[in-house]
């Protein structure tokens, strides 16, 4: 076989579109923010979870939330001129979301309004490469980055009633970070997006348990520098865990991500390319005391599986939180 390397090249760039490439970021407290351009939205799936619905007293808090994936995919198509091309990528993305919030003192239409602000930034490293069946020609690419990505602004509002909590909020993406035009790699959007959201647990201090779901849904502009509008996004979490101390708890999350409209634009060469993809997995958490800081953190581990035009992989969240200036009212 003959292997032709090169870097972010077009041919291999635009034939894998829509099966590939990135994961990355935005987020939010208690929210944070993926699929069809490059096979990936600006909303983290997994970044909801447990206490989904709890939006957190007035105060103001910072959150910190590492983040790792790796994943890959493959895909394959006959060629009008004989024969059959396949493709594969291999992705890893390594990012850190700071994030700060703020809820208002005062009620808003009966319950607590916040606002909040993320940045992220960190790495991504992407291998790709695709062959030409019984021919013996294939290309190769490999793209890595290390910079800042866009920042998400957003606003939520949430209620309280006995063991019931819920939340409704907005997330926006804003296509300030560095994206750069042509690379395989870009934790960066360079495009507006919108996401609506909503959350609701039921929590039962006296035994310990929680039950957490969360639903939102994205919408995307076009990006300027590819033509390319990815399609409405619906995603889904939920979480079920007990606390076994006053400091730890335990339990299951998941999540269902659906694209539910096609991508547009005249970079869309390709289709529709609607994506689809479930994940399992486990989260444990750990409260503490620093002085009169509360300090919470969590880890959560996500498995997918049921994948459709998106990478296949684990991903992971480690989330540390607290207040400033001491104890939240």
């Amino acid at each position: 076989m003959v292997m032709l390397a090169f870097r972010a090249g077009s041919g291999l760039r635009h034939w894998i579109h829509g099966t590939t490439v990135a994961v990355v970021a935005g987020a939010m407290v208690p929210t944070l923010a993926n699929a069809a351009e490059n096979g990936v939205g600006f909303y983290l799936l997994g970044s909801k979870g447990p206490l989904a619905g709890v939006l957190a007293p007035p105060g103001v808090y910072f959150q910190n939330d590492v983040y790792i994936y790796s994943g890959s995919a493959s895909a394959s198509r006959d060629l009008p001129i004989g024969g059959r091309i396949v493709a594969n990528v291999d992705a890893t993305a390594y990012l850190d979301l700071a994030t700060g919030l703020w809820v208002l003192p005062h009620p808003v239409f009966g319950g607590n309004l916040g606002f909040m602000a993320t940045v992220p930034w960190g790495g991504q490293n992407i291998d790709a490469s695709a062959v030409l069946s019984g021919g013996g020609l294939g290309v190769a690419a490999n793209d890595d980055v290390f910079t800042i990505g866009d920042p998400v602004l957003g606003g939520t509002l949430g209620w309280h009633s006995g063991n019931f909590h819920w939340n409704t909020g907005f997330l926006v993406n804003v296509p300030v970070g560095d994206y750069q035009k042509g690379e395989l790699a870009n934790i960066a959007f360079h495009h507006w997006g919108l996401d609506l959201n909503a959350g609701v647990t039921w929590l039962d201090p006296a035994k310990g348990w929680e039950v957490s779901g969360a639903a939102g849904v994205t919408f995307n502009a076009e990006n300027p520098a590819t033509n390319y509008r990815s399609g409405t996004e619906l995603h889904l979490e939920g979480a079920v865990t007990k606390a076994f101390t006053p400091q730890f708890s335990a339990g299951v999350v998941g999540y269902f991500y659906q694209q539910i409209s096609d991508d547009g634009g005249s970079g869309a060469r390709l289709g529709a390319f609607k994506g689809r993809v479930a994940a399992l997995g486990g989260t444990a958490a750990y409260n503490f005391q620093v002085g009169e800081t509360p300090v919470s953190t969590r880890l959560k581990v996500y498995r997918e599986f049921a994948v459709e035009n998106r990478l296949e992989g684990t991903a992971g969240f480690f989330t540390v939180s607290f207040p400033l200036g001491g104890t939240a009212q």
